[in-house]
This record gives C-alpha cells, structure tokens and sequence, in this order.
C-alpha cells in the first residue's frame, strides 16, 4: 500500500471516528494535520522534574507525537536507563526523536545511547555570543567532531540556532561561519524560528541559502510589542508570526520534524501552555 492511500484510510478512518465522538472537533483537526507535531521538553521543564511520567502522560494526551529532551540536572534521560525512558514512549504512542545534551560532556556515550533506543539526533542547544569569530569556526570543527561520532552510532548530530548567531560580526555572519565549515554528511542543524525572527532574518531566504541543512525547527510564536528585553515569547497563534503559511513552505524546504517550544507563559501555567499550543498547532498544515 502506497503512503498516499495508507495516508488516506487513516484520516477517513479518524474523521468517521470523530463524528461520534464529543471529541469531534479537535479528532478532525488531527486528521487533517498532515504531519505529527512535537514538544522540546525545555516548555514544561518545572513540572518535568516534580512528575517526569505524569508530564509525559499529559503531554501524549494533548497529541504530541514526538519529544526532543533537554540534558537536565538529572541527565539525558530523566534520572531512567535509556531503555526505560524509550519504553515509557514507545507505550505511551510517543517517538523519542532528539535531545539537546552538553556535547562537551561524555558525547561518546550520549550518543551511543541514543542510537541503541532509535534517537534520531543530538544537538549543540547554545554556545553563546563569541567575542571572535574564530570562535564560531573552532566550534564548527568541533561539531564535525561530534558528526563523525554519532553518525558511528546511527544517528545526526545538530546545532540550535539563536539570535546571536546572526548579529555580523565585521561583516561576517557568525552562521554562515558554522554552516559553511561543516560537512553536510554529518552535521544538520535545528532552525528556531523565533529566534531567526528575532535577528531579522527571513528563515525562508536563509534556508535557501543552504539547502537541505535544516532538518528540524523549533516553533514558538513573538509578542506583538516591544518588551523591555526587545523581544517575548507567547502562545502559538497569539503573536506575529504567521505559521499557518511558514510551516508549509519550510517543510518544502527538507524540514522533517517540527517542535513546538514555550519558553514565556503569558499568565498560563506551562501545561496549560503546552495544551492551548498542541491545540493550535493541530489545526496547523505543514
């Protein structure tokens, strides 16, 4: 069976589901989502450490699809052996795709890990302004480095893109330092979007600057006012920045995963903010 008729029975199978159901609604918007949406951990990172299996019960029940996790106190895996934490996934309908991790830090077995549970990816979360761009070019390097370990285990190695790696630095943009000083085979990165559109930069032009290096983004939407700090996070669909036509147009462009990212609650708790967010993105095509 081809994926457009697999594709097809599916959502037909939902929408005559959701008829009868009081659920009708929000079941509809799911079938026709046209690809599964995620949640970066880093959005309900409170309650993650109070509830770890709890949060990720709740988090399956609003439609994440996917996770990408963050290296907290308690490590890359939530205090669980790595098997354990991709069996809590796998049986509550969940993909472990990809975490952020302290790269410096035992990558080695970071990413050996990763690839015995079927992780698609570890990623450089931030590196932070650099006062040279030589800097940006040793961390280049360094990212190959990582590339070449965990391509030996099955997996990509990413980076995180903020603002500050857009700032020029003497005409020189420190991104397209890293992006033009890493090899394609083995190193990927992760466009924020909200970041990209806090530096000013349409992520559209820049990801055809350089095809194919994107393979997952962050989505997180920009307060419509100037804040004291310049720029806010809120709730997905709230602020400036159109997804509804963005997201179509950079998965023609060879993004394969989408993550949903809260970082500023606007007066929401942040599992009310992932909810409210996962309720809007399902009505999101991309």
């Amino acid at each position: 069976m081809n994926n457009s008729r697999r594709d097809f029975l599916r959502n037909s199978a939902l929408a005559g589901f959701a008829l009868s159901m009081p659920y009708k609604n929000e079941l509809m918007a799911m079938a026709n989502n046209s690809k599964p949406f995620g949640l970066q951990l880093w959005s309900v990172k409170q309650s993650l450490y109070k509830d770890t299996l709890g949060v990720l019960k709740q988090i399956a029940a609003n439609g994440y699809k996917k996770i990408e996790g963050f290296e907290g106190d308690i490590g890359l895996f939530w205090g669980m052996k790595h098997t354990e934490l991709k069996k809590v996934m796998d049986d509550l309908g969940m993909n472990f795709v990809s975490s952020h991790c302290e790269i410096s830090k035992d990558f080695e077995r970071k990413a050996a890990q990763a690839g015995e549970i079927g992780m698609k990816y570890l990623f450089c979360p931030h590196k932070g302004a650099q006062p040279s761009i030589d800097n940006y070019k040793k961390f280049a390097d360094e990212f190959n480095t990582c590339g070449e370990i965990a391509k030996k285990h099955g997996i990509r190695f990413a980076y995180h893109n903020h603002d500050y790696s857009f700032v020029p630095m003497n005409g020189i943009v420190p991104q397209d330092v890293m992006m033009k000083n890493t090899d394609p085979k083995i190193v990927d990165f992760e466009m924020d979007l909200y970041w990209t559109r806090v530096a000013n930069v349409n992520p559209l032009t820049y990801m055809d600057k350089y095809p194919n290096r994107f393979k997952l983004v962050h989505v997180k939407d920009l307060v419509k006012t100037n804040t004291e700090k310049g720029h806010e996070s809120c709730l997905i669909g709230k602020g400036t920045i159109d997804y509804k036509s963005l997201l179509p147009q950079v998965a023609k462009r060879g993004v394969q995963h989408m993550f949903v990212e809260q970082e500023d609650y606007t007066g929401t708790n942040e599992m009310d903010a992932a909810k409210i967010d996962a309720a809007y993105v399902k009505t999101l095509n991309w």
